[in-house]
Order: structure tokens, then sequence, then C-alpha cells
């Protein structure tokens, strides 16, 4: 069952069982992919569809951090809710073991000595790592250690 299928069968279950708040996420999610379509003019993929679904993860937790730091721990947890709701429809992230045997392997392959080169690495990891959920911060901080 394709992403966007199982999106929309996730949607008419949640109305069924009156859960507003998955209701809520799978619309914006589904509005998100759509307005990317409409942008590229073109169906995306599984892959293209989860990177979406990774950015809408990321700004949820920009929001938990705004919200936490004003005080507003049930914004906050909402949010969080959010996130976990989304995170279900992603594949299983990779360890962070995982994402270091990634980097450096990318690096033996690719010679860079230096954190001057950190840009190549870089691309190199997220385009090997592509349609996976990945925090690119986390990223950065291991390609940054293993050239140091």
């Amino acid at each position: 069952m394709s992403l966007r299928d199982r999106l929309s069968e996730d949607l008419k279950l949640a109305m069924k069982s009156r859960d507003q708040l998955r209701m809520d996420v799978i619309r914006m999610v589904k509005a998100a992919i759509t307005n990317k379509e409409m942008e590229l003019k073109k169906d995306l993929d599984d892959a293209e569809m989860s990177k979406i679904m990774t950015t809408l993860i990321k700004q949820r937790r920009e929001s938990v951090e705004q919200y936490e730091k004003a005080q507003r721990p049930e914004l906050a947890a909402k949010e969080r809710q959010e996130i976990t709701i989304i995170e279900g429809y992603l594949p299983q992230a990779l360890s962070p073991q995982e994402l270091a045997a990634v980097v450096e392997s990318v690096i033996a392959e690719s010679g860079v000595r230096s954190l001057k080169e950190m840009g190549v690495v870089m691309k190199a990891v997220m385009a090997r790592l592509a349609g996976q959920p990945v925090d690119g911060k986390l990223i950065s901080e291991l390609v940054r250690a293993k050239l140091q």
C-alpha cells in the first residue's frame, strides 16, 4: 500500500472514530503534499512524501522548543502528539551508530580530511540517506566530529 493510500485510509478511520487530532494531522500532511505537487507540477513518490513529513516534524520540534521557552506546556504537548502521529508514517529512523557508520564510509570513499570540505561529505551523506527520516543537525555534528 502506498503512503498516499495509507494516509487516505487512516483519515477515514480517524473520521469514523472521531479522533480529531489524528484527522487534523493527516489533513495537514495531505495538504502539504498536495501543495508540493502543485508547486512541482508532478505526483510525488513515497520518498518525496517522506521528505515533506520530515520537514513537518522538524517544524513541530522547533515549535515545541518555542512553546517550552514561553512556558506553554499544553501547546508543546500537542505538538509532540503531532510528531508521534507523523512519525508513524515514516520508515524507522537509523540509530546514531548506523548514522556514524554511514558518515565514516562516505568520508572514506570521498577522501575528505578537513573541515573545509564538510559540505561535500554532508551532501553525499544526505543523498545516501534520501527518503529516510534523518536529523541534519545530528549528521552535521557527526561529520564535524569525524573530520576534527
